[in-house]
């Protein structure tokens, strides 16, 4: 009778250790499962919502929990096998951006593997100051950007700073030439027409294991761009694209020549054309403040929720 309890306690205690083991790998295997993701980080044009000096109802009307999701255009790269992850543009919001994705995935790195920017709007770069020693104090994180915004960085305080306390390593970058940052992401850089008073600006093609996304924060109008984007909307699985307005009767005391981003309106037009299997892979976003597609329910969102195309919010993740 000893012998058989014995064996009994040595049977339940290892089913009990084959279903924790089982457990962990379960856990492990649906984080590598995962894969490769592109997260949004942030939706709001450059200046944030609520915006300064903005006394209208699109802003002094939001919520606390409204106000929390708003943050500045971004986009995160994870790499769940490898624990490291990239952004793509250093918002104003980047450190809280940077808080919320450890939030979202637990196993990252501490410091970013790398930063694309964009451009040299201030939307796009001025995060990197959480970078220096004030804050965290990184070390040679690399920031992959075009020649002349490199040189912005290298020659302008306090950015120069991050240069020289080797805070950030500067990568440069050309257009249409690939970046294969691990073994399963490839990213290149797409020149694109926008107002470039200290940089070019970019898009960016970004290359997974299984799918791409395109990824266009600003452009000016589509018609400016040397290449079509129907068929770069073709060519890839998720396409983020500027949004910036929904349309011209947006701003009031605005010229809006001087800020010619191509309407949601436009864009839809634009896209008539396209299959709705394309049209479902595009997801707008870089929304202004007064942009109405920032309210989930106002009648312009659910006017597109009719449609395939799809409003970029915080948190959707997409696996590449």
């Amino acid at each position: 009778m000893f012998f058989v309890r014995i064996q009994l306690v040595l049977g339940l205690f290892c089913l009990f250790t084959a279903c924790q083991t089982s457990q962990s790998n379960s856990v492990e295997t649906s984080i590598e499962n995962e894969g490769v993701q592109l997260i949004v980080l942030g939706t709001v044009q450059d200046g944030g919502s609520p915006h300064l000096g903005c006394t209208k109802s699109c802003c002094s009307d939001l919520t606390a929990e409204q106000k929390a999701k708003r943050m500045v255009s971004c986009l995160g790269l994870v790499n769940n096998k490898t624990h490291e992850y990239w952004v793509f543009d250093a918002s104003p919001d980047f450190s809280k951006q940077d808080e919320w994705l450890h939030k979202e995935y637990a196993h990252l790195k501490p410091q970013a593997a790398g930063i694309f920017l964009t451009h040299a709007h201030i939307g796009h770069y001025t995060g990197l100051m959480y970078l220096g020693r004030e804050a965290q104090n990184a070390q040679q994180l690399p920031v992959y950007a075009m020649p002349r915004m490199l040189h912005f960085l290298k020659n302008n305080g306090p950015w120069s700073q991050l240069v020289d306390l080797k805070n950030i390593a500067l990568v440069p970058i050309t257009s249409g030439e690939s970046q294969t940052i691990d073994q399963q992401i490839k990213v290149t850089p797409i020149v694109v027409p926008h107002r470039d008073e200290f940089s070019e600006t970019v898009g960016y093609h970004i290359t997974g294991p299984t799918k791409s996304a395109l990824f266009i924060p600003d452009i000016d109008k589509w018609n400016r761009w040397d290449e079509d984007i129907n068929e770069w909307i073709g060519k890839v699985d998720y396409a983020f694209l500027d949004a910036t307005f929904y349309d011209g009767d947006e701003l009031k005391n605005r010229a809006m020549s001087e800020i010619p981003h191509p309407f949601v309106v436009e864009s839809i037009a634009q896209f008539e054309t396209l299959s709705e299997t394309d049209k479902r892979k595009i997801y707008f976003i870089h929304l202004n403040h007064s942009n109405p597609l920032l309210l989930e329910n106002s009648a312009q969102s659910l006017k597109l929720k009719a449609q395939p195309y799809q409003v970029a919010r915080l948190g959707l993740k997409v696996n590449l």
